[in-house]
């Protein structure tokens, strides 16, 4: 935790080039597309089929809030839905699991010769707390989705006591580098849970050693951070968008961070350049971006009120 005297060290609000998203719209919202896809269209992971064409995968929920995977291809270009799935992809698992309740994706990697998607598993075991681990899914050449393990593949231990949630991976020309949640504590005292973006890296992509905290959070400004989204290098350094509520009685936000190594990260809110709308879908809240590039241009997709309920929508980076 930051103390008030080294804030202004690791959070800059005032920014003197912050950089802009222009939102270009809602894409999709689910209407009851299947019993286990009823509302939602939560944490949106595009994967690039052809041309401008990309497979989007989401968390759906049935009518008792347990999410399983879905997808839609999306033409980004034209900002079109060419074609909805009417079937989950990857449904939650039977009781006593460790995605009993829930399966929230987190991004894409490759291990070889082998595509994964990691994603947090939830549990709302009887009498306690929810509470995630992190879980690995295979994805086919055909982009059909597996469980790789009925084990979790990242679970609580001494540095992640809690929970874990939403991991993030890119393979650097050295290692694999994950970003992922991690729950501190359920309440700061302000009502609010204490949820940080801690880092690891593997040299395979599939061990992984956990180094504890990168991204600093302030009590009262940030500090219930959830589903990062990485890109760059270690030669321009990286750049991370995230949700992250306050603690002073605010819904989800988009914030940014910026790293030259990826290890440690200074917060940059203000220069975010993507907030609610005035009116809308996403005038509530907006959450669980995910930030990729295509021919040279950087897209967000991005979630807005009732954490997806109201479908997933895309932002274009423009900075002018």
């Amino acid at each position: 935790m930051l103390d008030i005297r080294r804030f202004c060290e690791h959070l800059n609000l005032a920014s003197e080039t912050p950089m802009r998203w222009k939102k270009m719209g809602l894409l999709f919202c689910p209407d009851r597309i299947h019993p286990k896809l009823t509302s939602h269209a939560a944490n949106p992971l595009a994967v690039h089929l052809h041309e401008d064409v990309y497979r989007v995968f989401y968390s759906g929920r049935d009518t008792q809030n347990r999410s399983s995977v879905g997808y839609v291809d999306v033409d980004i270009v034209k900002r079109t839905v060419v074609y909805v799935h009417d079937k989950p992809v990857f449904e939650h698992g039977p009781e006593g699991s460790f995605y009993s309740h829930g399966v929230s994706i987190g991004n894409c990697y490759q291990a070889g010769s082998q595509r994964y998607i990691l994603f947090m598993g939830w549990q709302y075991p009887p009498g306690g707390h929810w509470r995630g681990d992190v879980g690995r899914l295979l994805l086919g050449d055909d982009l059909s989705l597996r469980l790789d393990s009925q084990k979790p593949f990242m679970a609580a231990d001494q540095t992640d006591p809690v929970s874990l949630s939403y991991p993030w991976v890119i393979h650097t020309p050295d290692e694999y580098r994950m970003w992922y949640g991690s729950t501190m504590t359920w309440d700061a005292g302000n009502g609010e849970m204490i949820h940080v973006i801690q880092h690891a890296s593997s040299q395979d992509g599939h061990a992984w050693q956990r180094h504890g905290l990168a991204v600093p959070y302030v009590i009262g400004t940030a500090q219930a951070f959830s589903r990062p989204t990485v890109i760059g290098n270690a030669s321009d350094g990286y750049r991370m968008w995230f949700s992250y509520r306050s603690g002073s009685g605010e819904s989800y936000r988009i914030g940014y961070a910026e790293s030259a190594d990826g290890r440690e990260w200074e917060l940059e809110l203000a220069k975010t350049g993507i907030d609610v709308s005035s009116e809308g879908w996403d005038s509530e809240m907006i959450e669980y971006p995910f930030v990729f590039e295509h021919k040279g241009q950087e897209y967000m997709l991005y979630n807005g009120n009732g954490n997806g309920k109201t479908g997933f929508g895309l932002a274009l980076r423009t900075d002018d």
